[in-house]
């Protein structure tokens, strides 16, 4: 990629091209380029400005228009719009303090202004009225961000040693606990609902591996499934799956696809999960053997990223025994961090394991030492262009 704003100018227009095309990567393309172009433009000056308080006061307007119910009321509005009394009045806050809010969340492109003192809402503040996406930013903000606000304290205190407990990293000086983030998470249910309505939104729009052109799945899944009618009906199990986002994109894209889906999170995840037309749900720990035998695959989306390596042989290892060698596969939808030139995306998804759980991601050299180590072998990567998440394909040694 050029450095220079001429030739980050050039690539832009090329990847506006790919872009109106609908080529892969070209939209990811835009965003980096776009990010590049602002550094490659920006004074020092105005960098620090916009990270020092510019970008802080975004992210905090963003979540007291979530308390009080901005963006809706802008939704409302329609294209005539509202005034800063209007929802001064609405909402009760007082009348100065919402045009200042109003006015900065227009200069950062959230929302719109329709004339003088009127704003309008934006597609993306819309969205923002959605509870997926609401419910995001009530957590990035009170949940890791407080690890992040606190980081630079927090290491300077241990001397810049690397973290790597579970109980004892940037996460737990910032919310002063002793706890695990996922039991912190059970202990505070409103902040369990947040986070698992958000994870609904974090891959909403970008490649996912049911995508044609990412990962073969009716050929590596589904066929040779069901040969033997006296084998296992089960097609899929989703290890750790959450709300069973992942299962039902993959039913709504694959809707042919035989045999049974199975769903297993944590009794306190598991306890809110609804629609299981699509799926069957049942409480598991991963640390416990896998109480389903011989299904054709299973599958962990942003499982092992939260953990070390330890720990995650002791995940791989309570599966192997419920796999039927040369049938069953493992599929491990993760981040695998590119050895030049990773992209922002990947990045900061390393830095926010590295603050909620002092974990990291994982190389591919990384991912396939530890499931060597585990008793796997992969047997092919895939990939999206300028996709973020990778799927691993691998099967008992």
């Amino acid at each position: 990629m050029s450095s220079t704003p001429e030739g980050i100018l050039a690539q832009l227009q090329a990847a506006g091209s790919a872009f109106a095309e609908n080529k892969p990567g070209a939209r990811e393309q835009l965003l980096n380029l776009s990010h590049a172009l602002i550094s490659s433009v920006e004074l020092p000056s105005e960098a620090i400005q916009r990270m020092g308080w510019a970008e802080p006061a975004r992210a905090a307007h963003c979540r007291i228009a979530v308390d009080l119910n901005l963006f809706q009321l802008l939704s409302d509005s329609g294209e005539s719009g509202a005034t800063a009394k209007e929802l001064a009045t609405k909402t009760g806050a007082n009348e100065v303090l919402i045009a200042r809010i109003l006015r900065h969340l227009a200069a950062m492109n959230i929302i719109a202004e329709s004339g003088t003192d009127k704003y309008v809402a934006t597609r993306l503040s819309n969205a923002f009225t959605e509870p997926r996406y609401r419910d995001g930013l009530i957590y990035t903000f009170d949940v890791p961000g407080p690890a992040f606000r606190g980081l630079p304290e927090y290491l300077k205190s241990i001397k810049y040693a690397l973290p790597t407990k579970l109980t004892d990293g940037p996460f737990q000086a910032a919310h002063k606990t002793q706890l695990p983030f996922f039991a912190w998470l059970d202990q505070n249910p409103p902040y369990l609902d947040v986070f698992n309505n958000y994870m609904a939104a974090y891959r909403a729009g970008k490649p996912s591996w049911v995508d044609p052109g990412f990962y073969p799945v009716n050929e590596r899944l589904a066929d040779g499934f069901g040969d033997n009618p006296d084998e296992n009906q089960i097609l899929l199990v989703d290890v750790g799956g959450g709300l069973g986002h992942d299962l039902r994109e993959l039913k709504e894209k694959h809707p042919s696809l035989p045999g049974k889906l199975i769903l297993q999170d944590r009794p306190e995840v598991i306890s809110t999960v609804s629609g299981q037309d699509v799926f069957e749900a049942a409480a598991h720990d991963f640390f416990t053997p896998q109480p389903v035998k011989g299904a054709r695959a299973y599958y962990l989306h942003s499982v092992l990223h939260d953990w070390g390596d330890d720990d995650c042989v002791r995940i791989l290892e309570q599966l192997k025994p419920a796999f039927k060698p040369g049938y069953s596969r493992l599929l491990i939808n993760e981040i695998i961090v590119p050895n030049r030139n990773p992209t922002w995306p990947v990045t900061s998804m390393d830095q926010l394991v590295f603050v909620l759980g002092a974990m990291g991601e994982r190389t591919q050299a990384d991912w396939e030492r530890l499931l060597n180590r585990a008793g796997y072998k992969i047997t092919q990567i895939y990939n999206y262009e300028m996709g973020s998440e990778s799927l691993i394909e691998a099967e008992v040694v």
